[in-house]
């Protein structure tokens, strides 16, 4: 027996000095690949519970989760043998896409985050993260649909687009006239500050992979189910905002999916189809809700006061966004 353990290490050690090659899967498990995400509150994830150490001031301005989609695609990915040596999570509730390269002023104060690609390095592999949303205007559109929000969404940063307009009268505003060229406007912002993050991406980490992460779907195909409370709620998940209007927010979501899907195309980025995928779970599925009604209460309080989710995530919608972008960094790393 002794001879034989010494003849299989003569053999290994031979093999060694030889430069036999390391299988591919057991070289990928051993080298973590240096990461960094972006984005705005859906990265983030707004709504979760925060840190329970906030000396960081800048991060709570941001609402970063502690267990938002990035650290739980990190564990979920470790799982599976993928270790990501995560170098910075710059996410940040509020952010716009040119706060890629700008800095961001935090919302209520005049404290400013400094520009996202900051965290660049020439030897990172790997580029996460969500910007477009607020680019695009989810916030003032909301806004413009829900005289609720416009009374009482006064901790939700933006306005409404024309406060001189009824929001019962959204849908129409949105379809013609002045609110559709504001619109189209904030489109064509999207469209080429989408290039130029991408560009960025591959200036400063030209070894990177980019990986594109869209939002998830919020109003379901049957826009009917949202005039039902979900389970243990009193108000409806879209609260006030008109029956007419939904169709409306979900065109300008899969709009937005469309132009995200479209650029990552373009520039040889990885782009992960949430909006796809949660059609199911949006904020009018009830138990199987993925998302968090207009003023249903979220994980993060102020004093003793919870504050509303605002249509984000919440812990089941984190899971699926993790469990998605997971599967598309293991592939975009094995391509």
């Amino acid at each position: 027996m002794r001879r034989g353990r010494g003849l299989f290490a003569t053999a290994l050690a031979v093999l060694v000095c030889a430069g036999a090659a390391v299988p591919a899967g057991a070289e990928q498990r051993a080298e973590a690949v240096p990461t960094v995400f972006f984005g705005d509150s859906y990265t983030a994830n707004y709504g979760i519970a925060l840190k329970q150490d906030m000396s960081d001031f800048t991060e709570m301005l941001c609402f970063r989760a502690e267990q938002n989609f990035p650290a739980v695609t990190t564990r979920e990915l470790a799982e599976k043998g993928r270790t990501l040596d995560i170098t910075a999570d710059r996410s940040c509730g509020g952010a716009v896409i040119n706060n890629f390269w700008n800095d961001q002023t935090l919302y209520p104060t005049q404290e400013t985050a400094k520009p996202q690609q900051d965290a660049l390095k020439a030897d990172t592999r790997l580029v996460v993260g969500s910007l477009g949303g607020n680019t695009v205007g989810f916030v003032n559109i909301l806004k413009q649909c829900s005289q609720k929000l416009r009374d009482e969404g006064g901790l939700l940063p933006g306005a409404p687009v024309d406060s001189d307009q009824s929001a019962e009268q959204c849908a129409a505003f949105f379809t013609e006239g002045d609110g559709k060229q504001w619109l189209d406007y904030r489109f064509e912002q999207a469209d080429y500050e989408l290039e130029e993050l991408l560009d960025r991406i591959a200036y400063f980490s030209p070894d990177a992979t980019a990986v594109l992460v869209g939002y998830p779907r919020i109003v379901p195909a049957d826009a009917g189910k949202c005039r039902t409370p979900a389970p243990g709620q009193t108000t409806t998940p879209l609260a006030d905002v008109p029956a007419d209007a939904l169709p409306v927010f979900d065109q300008v979501q899969e709009r937005l999916n469309d132009l995200m899907r479209t650029k990552a195309t373009e520039f040889g980025a990885t782009f992960v189809d949430l909006y796809a995928v949660t059609g199911d779970n949006t904020a009018c599925d009830g138990a199987d809700r993925a998302i968090g009604g207009l003023f249903e209460d979220s994980q993060v309080t102020f004093g003793e006061q919870a504050l509303p989710w605002y249509l984000h995530p919440n812990a089941q919608g984190r899971d699926l966004q993790s469990s998605h972008v997971a599967t598309a960094i293991q592939n975009a790393l094995s391509a």
